[in-house]
């Protein structure tokens, strides 16, 4: 008997786990998988719940991978929705609840094709599911420690596919090769409190920060890349916490969030928005505290053989020729890249993370199939 993904798909949304929540979805896919013949383990770290699952042997010469995540985020007000977020209900050909689009459908239809095929047609090579619960929180303790573990075990993909909704209008019409970098900086700036009447006997850490957010973004950094469009440098938040129209205040704060293609890292971001900060404090006498967070570096994975196996199998599937694209904002793939090859397949994704997120059924049965090409190709 195959798999249907569509009923696993809605099993998995009863299954409450919003992040860190595990909610019983990776006890679910461990007994799923576990009957299927496949060897599991429990990778938890710091309270974070992950599933490794292999079928064939460790080390084997080819192994083919899909990573996803069952975690997702909160529903919001219940009462908004118009389907209970948790109910995994089917009406008129849709599946609706919490990760029907991100990712319980796409992790639903990576397992059906992967059990379904171990047992039909049984590869030269392995199968590996690598599974987190820590995907829509700070991602930390997911993926990243699943390779950790799998590096520690002696465990490999050869490749690897995301199942992250890739799709912007219907299915089939994108392909993620690559993503972004991601960072936010911190800003902190600090002058001398002063009366607003006697300026020069203050130093207003707000024109400061203003020039340097100024210069920031007054030119783009980049014009683009070969596989990127250019970065995107946003300011997101400027703050004094000054309750006084006539006080020149001591502190003030910004943050800045850049998404950055393959033409920077943030290294050099870091090196770039420190120069400019000495030079407003040469000029101006207001100092910077700079705290960046990195979330992911700019990657791609370059059109070839495995990015034509996808973009193959999605057409002949799908009957759409995708577009290869690096659009969009960070996934899981930017900790995986490290490890071996990586693109990204999944749903048309126009509902994720909002109120009545929902699917229709059909696209889960076509990403099955996708994903089962996929394996027979890979394999072939």
């Amino acid at each position: 008997m195959t798999i249907d993904p569509v009923a696993l798909s809605a099993d998995l949304i009863r299954c409450p786990s919003v992040t860190p929540e595990e909610g019983g979805a990776l006890v679910l896919l461990q007994s799923l998988l576990a009957d299927a013949g496949f060897e599991c383990a429990r990778v938890d770290r710091n309270g974070t719940p992950n599933l490794f699952a292999r079928w064939g042997a460790k080390g084997a010469a080819r192994s083919f991978g899909f990573n996803g995540h069952t975690d997702v985020v909160p529903v919001g007000d219940a009462r908004a929705w118009g389907h209970d977020p948790f109910s995994g209900q089917i009406e008129d050909g849709v599946l609706w609840g919490r990760g029907a689009q991100d990712m319980k459908s796409g992790v639903a239809a990576f397992a059906a094709a992967a059990v379904d095929f171990v047992r039909e047609t049984p590869p030269d090579g392995a199968v590996i599911l690598a599974i987190t619960g820590d995907e829509e929180g700070s991602g930390r303790d997911g993926t990243l420690a699943l390779l950790d573990w799998m590096a520690t075990q002696g465990e490999t993909m050869s490749v690897c596919l995301v199942g992250e909704p890739t799709c912007p209008e219907v299915m089939g019409d994108m392909i993620k090769i690559g993503r972004r970098g991601s960072m936010t900086f911190y800003f902190e700036a600090e002058g001398v409190q002063g009366h607003v009447a006697y300026p020069h006997r203050a130093k207003n850490p707000l024109h400061g920060l203003v020039d340097l957010l100024g210069q920031m973004t007054q030119k783009p950094l980049d014009p683009g890349t070969a596989h990127f469009q250019p970065s995107s440098v946003q300011i997101t938040t400027v703050d004094c916490a000054n309750p006084a129209n006539n006080v020149i205040p001591a502190r003030a704060t910004a943050t800045v969030n850049i998404r950055f293609n393959d033409a920077h890292s943030s290294a050099s971001l870091i090196d770039w928005a420190t120069a400019l900060a000495r030079k407003i404090t040469d000029q101006s006498g207001v100092t910077f505290a700079l705290n960046p967070t990195v979330s992911g570096e700019s990657f791609v994975t370059p059109p070839g053989p495995f990015v034509d196996l996808v973009a193959n199998a999605v057409q002949a599937e799908t009957g759409v020729a995708p577009e290869l694209s690096t659009s969009g904002g960070t996934s899981d793939a930017r900790f995986v890249k490290d490890h071996c090859p990586v693109v990204e397949f999944g749903l048309v994704g126009d509902r994720m993370h909002q109120v009545d997120e929902r699917v229709p059924v059909e696209q889960i049965e076509t990403l099955k199939r996708v994903y089962t090409r996929i394996l027979q190709d890979y394999f072939a």
